[in-house]
């Protein structure tokens, strides 16, 4: 495996205040500064603790990320935010295509591949987001599923691209508060599944692409996905945003972190 870093991260979706980010940010700046290893940390707050939460992170190495972007710079697009505007915060990271964006907002496929492309022209980094619901898992067409989604949002982008690429894979019926945790096995599975279909796609550069699960990831269960060789990462949901079980997660990661390359 070409990848020698560990992504990671946390959307904090609609929680955390200003002030409750804030908190949060310094904590997680105190326990990170002594990590001897290259863990790729990175926050994705609401719009509104961006800026803020920038200059605090402005001398550290945690990457700051956005949870959605319109595709277009300008225009009349009520609520929405251009790559210009998080430009001019500095952010690093942009989430595309989270289930909820796709479930309440209909997003699909074809909205994030303009997104991608917006994403890359201004040199952010998209983190796409893919995963099949329990109706499609129930009818055993996952793989199919999983393929349309990664061709249709990577539709266009080159391959000198890809290193600006991160996927994570977060099936439907995992995720959120009532959500089921994945058997590592099947993890596994789908993850290897992901990297074959990027490799078709794009050859060996597909090895670059760092691939992140989440997905009802906690204190008892996160070793076990990491563990699989096409996991480079976690995309973590409640347990990271206690700090306490994030700072667990972290620490031992640190603690045994080439076992997990």
């Amino acid at each position: 495996m070409a990848i020698e870093q560990i992504w990671i991260g946390t959307n904090w979706k609609m929680t955390k205040t200003l002030s409750e980010g804030l908190s949060y940010n310094k904590k997680i700046q105190e326990f990170t500064q002594s990590f001897k290893n290259p863990i790729k940390l990175f926050i994705i707050p609401p719009f509104t603790s961006l800026y803020k939460i920038k200059e605090e992170l402005s001398n550290g190495d945690i990457l700051l990320g956005s949870q959605n972007m319109h595709w277009e710079d300008r225009g009349a697009y009520t609520g929405e935010i251009s790559p210009l505007m998080l430009k001019e915060i500095g952010i690093d990271l942009i989430e595309l295509g989270h289930s909820e964006r796709r479930q309440y907002f209909n997003e699909n496929d074809q909205d994030i591949n303009k997104k991608v492309h917006a994403a890359l022209r201004h040199q952010f980094r998209p983190l796409i987001c893919v995963g099949e619901n329990k109706e499609q898992k129930d009818y055993r067409i996952s793989l199919e599923i999983l393929a349309q989604q990664l061709k249709i949002c990577l539709y266009g982008v080159k391959k000198t691209q890809l290193p600006n690429i991160v996927i994570a894979y977060e099936p439907i019926w995992a995720i959120g508060e009532k959500g089921t945790p994945a058997e590592a096995s099947y993890v596994s599975h789908i993850h290897d599944h992901i990297r074959s279909v990027l490799e078709n796609m794009y050859g060996t550069s597909a090895l670059n692409v760092p691939l992140l699960y989440g997905g009802s990831v906690n204190t008892r269960n996160f070793s076990s996905y990491l563990e699989n060789k096409n996991v480079n990462g976690l995309f973590i949901g409640r347990a990271a945003w206690d700090t306490k079980s994030f700072e667990e997660i972290l620490k031992n990661i640190d603690a045994n972190f080439t076992s997990y390359l």
